[in-house]
């Protein structure tokens, strides 16, 4: 069980196709917005760097292990910018993409405070392929004549929008536009491919004062990938006394999750989830589910005095 990438490679190349895994899915998506959504640069008034680690189906030797780091922040009344970095590895080297972006928004502001933000990201990504390090997995001779892809560079970008006040969320997103291929143009026998997909985001959400000290804000995101079934994540959470978060996901029909949140001080918040496969996956013995670890800090600005604490 534990050659489960090997497995998904060799039958990849049976039909000469890798199909490069797909944009990263989070289950702390409502902390990590600016990976999907370039709309939402500065929408939090300040500067703010948000850290995470995701470790795919712990147990699964190879399995996929995600980091995310992002900046962004206000430069103006309506300019936001921000940097996004996502590092994807499967197979402990063996498939290693990252995607680096530059963020821009723009906001146009409405009465009662709504604020509808459009924005665009442009960067690259990097693909790296070792063949070699299967041999790790199985003693055979089974990368002779397979070409590694080495820093394979593809430019791309994305844009979205994001609208919001204190309370509500809406944002629809399309982060990569480019279906790039990357290729091994050596002259070997076998000619692999990694065809990268356009993902389209949907996301809502709103936040419910149900006690003096205690809110409540149900969330829904909607990802629908070309030649993929739909995906779709149904999140509640409480927030307890502007401090503690605690709360639990479903992603449909692929695994249940809990949520915590601590907001350490006024600039300092760490979140944790963890999720559990519903699939036959899940239920092996040797697959002890998934697990995110999040850090954001946010720094004052000269557009905000105080950071004002919310739940998005």
């Amino acid at each position: 069980m534990k050659k489960l990438v090997l497995f998904i490679l060799l039958v990849a190349s049976t039909s000469q196709i890798i199909l490069a895994q797909q944009e990263p899915q989070y289950t702390q998506y409502i902390y990590n917005t600016l990976s999907i959504n370039p709309g939402y640069a500065g929408s939090r008034g300040v500067f703010s760097i948000t850290g995470m680690h995701r470790s795919q189906w712990l147990g699964i030797e190879g399995a996929p292990k995600t980091q995310t780091i992002n900046f962004h922040t206000p430069v103006s009344e309506r300019v936001g910018i921000g940097l996004s970095i996502v590092n994807d590895d499967i197979g402990k080297g063996t498939n290693q993409e990252t995607y680096f972006d530059g963020v821009f928004s723009y906001t146009i502001p409405f009465a009662r405070e709504n604020k509808l933000a459009f924005g665009i990201k442009a960067g690259g990504h990097l693909l790296n392929v070792d063949f070699t390090k299967l041999a790790n997995y199985e003693q055979e001779v089974l990368a002779s004549g397979l070409a590694n892809i080495d820093n394979k560079f593809s430019p791309n970008f994305g844009v979205g929008a994001f609208y919001y006040n204190e309370r509500f969320y809406a944002g629809i997103s399309i982060p990569n536009f480019l279906r790039t291929q990357h290729f091994d143009d050596s002259k070997s026998s076998n000619s692999f491919l990694a065809k990268e997909r356009l993902n389209l985001y949907l996301m809502t959400g709103y936040v419910y004062d149900i006690h003096p000290i205690v809110k409540f804000k149900p969330a829904l995101l909607l990802r629908a990938e070309q030649g993929a079934p739909l995906q779709v994540d149904v999140s509640a959470n409480f927030l307890f006394n502007e401090k503690f978060t605690l709360g639990a996901a479903y992603r449909w029909d692929a695994a249940l999750s809990a949520i915590v949140g601590f907001q350490i001080n006024e600039n300092l918040m760490l979140g944790l989830a963890y999720d559990r496969e519903l699939s036959e996956l899940g239920g092996a013995t040797f697959n002890d589910g998934s697990f995110e670890i999040l850090l954001r800090y946010e720094f004052l600005t000269r557009f905000q005095r105080r950071i004002v604490p919310r739940f998005f």
